[in-house]
């Protein structure tokens, strides 16, 4: 009996379990949130929001883990490394002085390559395991070097009182740290060039994965959230943006080239952690987090149910995209209400400024899921009228309910919300972005060879990681 109560799975699930109770608590009954613990840690709304979160995907995974790793060998190894990851997130994202915060976030990456090759014996995993682990000390020594320039030449060694000193910094000195702390993002969030880390890790366990897609990506979010006033300072934004932009849109193409349900996940992340990006980009720090915490519940839900995908099917004609106009008027009409509804819940998109685009985004999300709708035959005329304003209208109040609420609760932190006007960029952009949309969705690529092939090779995982069936 005792020996049942000492089971290690089910106290670190118990012990996330309460953690996030206790969590939840705080931000339902708590007021004005701030708590110092000398220069080392501070805790406040923001703190206890991802800590939330966090921990809720830590009693999730775990407690699915307890059931989907019985009788693995690693079974044992793999919670408690999970509880190291979990922690560590909550050391990084508490963490006021340089020390804690650079360890901490060096330590997530060092946890998390351990996960994905949790199974010493497996030659795949333990490749994997070292192609992440270069991939995460070169991001964290990026973001050591850029966070250390600005420390030492402003003599402050905590994040709050480097924010207060950046704008007695020369330009020279913020722009290189800036272009430091945006590598160390991209590296977490596997956006191109440093994608091929996460498209190697499919050894990994199941939880392992959806606990990497939904946390471990998601957290360069809160580091670019977290040094907005240096990205403002040395106008790098821009930068941001465009990156993040076009990750999105070739990782939505190389999406449809995959045949495995667990890479096709990966590149809908990559895509995923490209429009957060663009967000942070656009001087929408705020819906940045509110995405990146929505993408982590709808991932860990994906991933956590592909083995239900995973199934034998007789190769199928490719469906020819057609639409009359009668269809293509309501995906119009649909699309232009889900704006206005986006724009009146959200206050995104009234002025000129970047959050058009954002608003422009929601009306293809609209239109597309508008599209998808009508096209069902399964549904009749009724429905197909019915059920879009419906699916949207509820959507979107979620979602607005879900923005409104982290931004008050980010409000502690400098420049959160501070889009910037729209700029020749942003508008040579959308029209990329539109161009690129319509030729996925019109399969326009397929007959474009060395595009299709190009797609086709970037998506692909290192070579050692791919998983082969060898004699013994």
């Amino acid at each position: 009996m005792f020996k049942k109560f000492l089971n290690l799975p089910k106290l670190i699930t118990l012990s996330f379990v309460l953690l996030f109770i206790g969590n939840v608590s705080v931000l339902i009954f708590a007021e004005n949130i701030f708590i110092e613990f000398g220069e080392l840690f501070r805790v406040n709304s923001f703190t206890v929001l991802i800590w939330t979160v966090v921990t809720f995907f830590g009693a999730l995974i775990s407690r699915y883990a307890s059931n989907y790793l019985t009788g693995f060998k690693f079974h044992n190894k793999f919670m408690m490394l999970c509880a190291g990851f979990t922690l560590s997130v909550m050391v990084f994202i508490m963490s006021n002085h340089i020390i804690p915060f650079l360890l901490s976030w060096l330590v997530m990456g060092v946890f998390m390559s351990k996960l994905i090759g949790v199974d010493s014996r497996w030659a795949e995993a333990k490749e994997a395991s070292k192609v992440a682990q270069k991939f995460f000390f070169t991001g964290s020594t990026f973001l050591i070097i850029g966070v250390l320039l600005i420390a030492f030449k402003s003599s402050q060694f905590t994040i709050d009182g480097i924010t207060t000193q950046i704008s007695t910094m020369p330009y020279y000195i913020t722009l290189i740290a800036s272009i430091l702390i945006i590598l160390a993002a991209l590296v977490q969030s596997a956006i191109y060039p440093f994608h091929r880390w996460l498209l190697s890790a499919m050894t990994s366990p199941t939880p392992a994965s959806a606990l990497m897609h939904a946390g471990f990506v998601n957290g360069s979010g809160i580091l670019l959230a977290l040094f907005a006033t240096l990205l403002f300072s040395s106008n790098t934004l821009s930068l941001l943006f465009i990156i993040g932009g076009l990750t999105a849109i070739v990782a939505q193409f190389t999406k449809l080239l995959q045949v495995n349900v667990k890479q096709k996940l990966a590149c809908s992340t990559i895509a995923q952690m490209g429009f957060m990006i663009m967000q942070c980009g656009l001087g929408f720090f705020n819906a940045a987090i509110a995405h990146l915490i929505l993408h982590g519940f709808y991932k860990a839900y994906l991933f956590l149910s592909s083995g239900e995908e995973i199934k034998q099917s007789a190769p199928q004609k490719p469906l020819v995209l057609k639409i009359k106009p009668l269809q293509a008027l309501v995906v119009l009409i649909f699309g232009v209400l889900g704006a206005l509804l986006f724009v009146t819940l959200t206050g995104k998109g009234i002025s000129l400024d970047n959050s058009i685009f954002l608003t422009l985004i929601v009306a293809i999300t609209v239109g597309q899921a508008t599209y998808n709708i009508v096209k069902e035959k399964s549904l009749s005329t009724l429905q197909k009228i019915v059920v879009p304003p419906v699916l949207f209208i509820a959507g979107i109040s979620v979602y607005a309910l879900f923005y409104n609420g982290v931004t008050l609760l980010m409000a502690d932190l400098p420049m959160a919300v501070a889009p910037l006007k729209i700029t020749i960029i942003e508008i040579v952009f959308g029209v990329v972005f539109l161009v690129g949309f319509f030729i996925m969705k019109l399969g326009i690529y397929k007959n474009i060879h060395w595009l299709y092939v190009r797609l086709l090779n970037v998506s692909q995982p290192y070579k050692n990681t791919i998983l082969k069936y060898k004699n013994s």
